[in-house]
């Protein structure tokens, strides 16, 4: 496993930019092992819900983490607002770094992450395949 600690700064926003480092780095499997920061605006998707939630204000990134792939992030995370009250869940594009975002990726050298079809779970799920392994179509 590798490390790869990254500082995003104010205005980025937080999946993209991850997903942008996940392919300038040429990161087939990681996984945000952790974050702390602060957001402007968070977009949160919530279980079994289609749409993301909108919050604004003064957010703290309490926890950040998930996977990347090629095929792109899942990553979920908690903010508290200035009142302390916490929200959770998926991360949505448009979470907007206020001051800093400072989050510990790890990359794993002998797999690729890929995301595949689920019939049970009706969503594209995590597939694991050794990299020497050919993705599937």
């Amino acid at each position: 496993m590798r490390t790869l600690p990254v500082r995003l700064r104010p205005q980025q926003d937080l999946r993209s930019a991850l997903d942008a480092l996940a392919r300038e780095h040429g990161l087939a499997a990681a996984f945000v092992l952790q974050g702390i920061g602060s957001l402007s605006v968070a977009r949160i998707r919530f279980a079994g819900r289609g749409d993301a939630t909108e919050l604004r204000g003064d957010l703290e990134i309490l926890t950040l983490a998930g996977s990347l792939s090629p095929d792109g992030a899942h990553l979920h995370i908690s903010v508290a607002d200035a009142d302390g009250r916490v929200t959770g869940g998926h991360v949505a594009p448009g979470c907007i770094v206020r001051t800093t975002a400072e989050i510990l990726l790890a990359a794993l050298p002998d797999v690729r992450f890929s995301r595949e079809p689920d019939p049970a779970s009706g969503w594209d799920e995590l597939a694991i395949r050794p990299l020497a392994e050919p993705p599937r179509l």
